[in-house]
């Protein structure tokens, strides 16, 4: 019998099997309290890892790296959504565990049951309420609500909906399809167990209360609301567990979407919209369970019903290929590349022709940014232990010096190594660090002409709206005419990025004195109504590869061998060879798993296997701006015609080639509407199109 210790009870327990959380191994392991460490590197023989899809590669990952041992992870997500990050920890490509086992199989081999899957509309859920389609008698209740200081507004999209306005027939509609559509059992008499995804607590509380409103027979036990507000939450569980016993209906918001086992559930009623595409299958997964004898002896469960009333089924049908399971960059990481970024840019700026004062004013900012990122670094401490893997990147960048010219290789190493790595410097400013990311964004947009421009620029004149209603405070009233002048245009007339950055420095830290206005719960009777039902077969996902994801098996394992000829040469606009697209070929063909179908729709769809390699890395930036070199360095250049070449870049960076048509679309249109023959003469307009038909021919072998 091996003894087991629970660090979290005892840290200074001992035993041969050791349970922990990553918070409390790092706190031990970084302890330096004592000579002696509690856990030294080869403490361990071997170390499991639950939920293993979770960040243990990002803040934690400093763990694994630490102790010298086999590693196992364990994880339920759905292999394609476990980030790449994970993977490498592992030593595996991305997509491909040492063992999976899909729910298709699990189904195939009776050990699970499949969904027979309803998607319902209701009116109201899919196109919101419009006043104008009110009844009169609807109108006159629209104007009698209590919509807060606002007043009432013209229309509610669909998202509002449960959020904070409650339409009594909407969930009436509901519960009706519910009750008549459902999964029956005990002989067709009672409606089985089922769970209802509410949106909030003050949703699951309002179908509680129409559905005893509309069944009062079941005297409030038939349905109970189920949530982590609720008291003896676990007891109701308890109950919901049991196959004859009330409640029969758990209304639930987050608790019972994950980690409830109750095989008896043959209904899920999905009254939420869910655009995590692995926490819509964990959900998924409350139904899949077997279940003997659950409609009478020897009759047992063979499927359950999903009622989907958001469209989830249309959203995970249309963009199955989401990784929305990954974990995300913190606000942190995010800044620190996104001023990596801002540095890159202006660095490549400093070829385009500008007045003297612009370039002084970029270098100005270039140096502030530089400033900020390296001290970040050279204030990270080595002895912390997810900071100690990374000492030679800190210790390089620590270094004033290796920040003078940063190549895209320096950057990407920047952005990888570095960000996100604890520092002695902080910021708490939450909000703040929002607003910067928001200025740094509107920046980006300014250099690069990016049409995203407008949306930054509204948001800004809505927070300085905001400001401007709060001139009561002193620190508001000294920047008032800043304020104020944000809200009009000529502000954002040729605005420059250090005016935005001088902006951004006297407002970041008055954005968190903005009032914080409480929604007002608006509850209504219109009348709704379903729309119509559609039978969804659902594809838990085949075990083979299908072409998205051969495309990002490709892209991954490319990214991480650009060093191979043909490859440097595709991100170089160096011309490829017949002896390199061969070597493309043995390259893909393993990502394709053998697979040549595979390789011959990579062919058809791109026009080759250098083009559809130039499609997944794009050209790097130098080889793009080289190749349009002519345009970027003519003296006589207008700045229409520098910022159409330099979105030409950014389109050759992003996606390796351009088409002439694209030159005639939308973001090029917003700059000259007519496209490039309103800016350049007819022999500029032939040179740019012979230069991107060259960078195109140079991936054709």
């Amino acid at each position: 019998m091996l003894s087991v210790v629970n660090l979290l009870d005892s840290a200074d327990g001992q035993g041969r099997v050791y349970v922990s959380t990553y918070p409390t191994m790092l706190n031990l392991i970084n302890d330096n309290s004592s000579d002696v460490k509690r856990f030294g590197v080869g403490h361990f023989d071997l170390i499991i890892v639950d939920e293993a899809h979770r960040s243990i590669y990002a803040k934690y990952g400093a763990i694994f790296s630490y102790f010298d041992s086999y590693l196992v992870g364990l994880t339920a997500t759905p292999k394609d959504e476990v980030d790449h990050n994970t993977y490498k920890m592992f030593n595996l490509e991305k997509g491909v565990p040492t063992f999976a086992y899909g729910l298709d199989d699990a189904i195939a081999d009776k050990y699970l049951v499949p969904p027979q899957a309803v998607a319902v509309g209701t009116q109201f859920q899919r196109d919101g309420i419009e006043y104008d389609k009110l009844s009169d008698e609807e109108k006159e209740q629209w104007d009698a609500l209590d919509w807060g200081e606002d007043g009432p507004p013209d229309s509610v999209d669909p998202p509002a909906l449960n959020a904070w306005l409650f339409n009594t027939d909407t969930v009436d509609e509901v519960l009706k399809y519910l009750m008549l559509n459902g999964e029956y059992v005990a002989s067709g008499d009672r409606l089985g167990k089922t769970i209802i995804f509410a949106k909030n607590q003050k949703h699951a509380d309002f179908i509680y209360e129409r559905f005893n409103v509309n069944y009062p027979q079941y005297k409030g036990e038939f349905a109970r609301v189920i949530t982590h507000s609720v008291t003896y939450a676990q007891s109701l569980i308890d109950d919901f567990s049991i196959k004859n016993k009330s409640p029969h209906i758990a209304i639930s918001v987050d608790m019972l979407d994950t980690g409830i086992d109750v095989p008896e559930v043959v209904n899920l009623v999905f009254f939420k919209f869910v655009r995590s595409k692995t926490k819509f299958w964990q959900m998924v997964g409350r139904g899949t369970r077997l279940c003997k004898d659950l409609y009478g002896p020897d009759q047992d469960k063979k499927f359950f019903k999903i009622l989907d009333f958001c469209d989830n089924l249309g959203h995970f049908k249309q963009n199955m290929e989401q990784a929305n399971g990954v974990v995300h960059d913190s606000l942190e990481a995010k800044l620190f590349k996104t001023k990596l970024e801002l540095i890159n840019t202006l660095d490549a700026r400093r070829g385009i022709k500008q007045s003297n004062a612009e370039d002084e004013q970029e270098t100005e900012l270039r140096n502030d940014t530089v400033r900020h990122l390296h001290s970040l670094v050279a204030n990270m401490t080595l002895d912390n232990i997810i900071v100690r893997p990374k000492r030679k990147h800190v210790e390089k960048y620590s270094n004033l010096d290796n920040w003078k010219t940063l190549s895209v290789v320096d950057t990407t190493e920047l952005g990888l190594e570095l960000a996100g790595l604890p520092s002695q410097i902080q910021d708490t400013e939450e909000e703040a660090k929002r607003f910067d990311m928001m200025v740094l964004l509107t920046q980006l947009c300014v250099l690069n002409g990016d049409i995203g421009f407008e949306k930054y620029k509204k948001t800004i004149q809505s927070i300085a709206s905001a400001l401007e209603l709060q001139d009561s405070i002193p620190a508001i009233r000294t920047q008032m005419p800043l304020i104020q002048s944000l809200s009009e245009d000529d502000w954002w007339q040729d605005v420059t990025v250090t005016m935005l950055e001088q902006m951004r420095k006297s407002l970041r830290l008055l954005v968190k004195l903005i009032e914080k206005k409480e929604r007002v719960i608006v509850y209504t009777n219109f009348d709704d109504a379903i729309t119509g039902s559609e039978d969804v077969g659902i594809n838990f996902g085949s075990t083979g590869l299908d072409y998205e994801k051969f495309k990002l098996k490709s892209r991954d394992f490319l990214r991480l061998h650009e060093d191979k000829l043909a490859v440097a040469k595709l991100r170089t606009n160096k011309p490829i060879t017949p002896t390199d697209l061969k070597e493309l070929e043995i390259i893909l063909l393993e990502q394709a798993g053998g697979d040549n179908h595979l390789i011959e729709q990579a062919n058809q769809v791109s026009g080759g296997l250098g083009l559809f390699v130039r499609s997944l890395l794009g050209l790097e930036r130098g080889a793009a701006m080289d190749a349009m070199a002519e345009f970027m360095n003519d003296r006589n250049a207008t700045s229409s015609q520098l910022q159409f070449v330099t979105m030409i870049v950014n389109y050759l960076t992003q996606d390796g080639v351009i088409e002439r048509g694209r030159l005639y679309e939308a973001p090029f249109t917003n700059i000259t509407a007519t496209g490039p023959d309103s800016i350049f003469d007819n022999v500029k307009v032939v040179k740019l199109f012979n230069i991107i038909d060259d960078i195109k021919l140079r991936a054709v072998a």
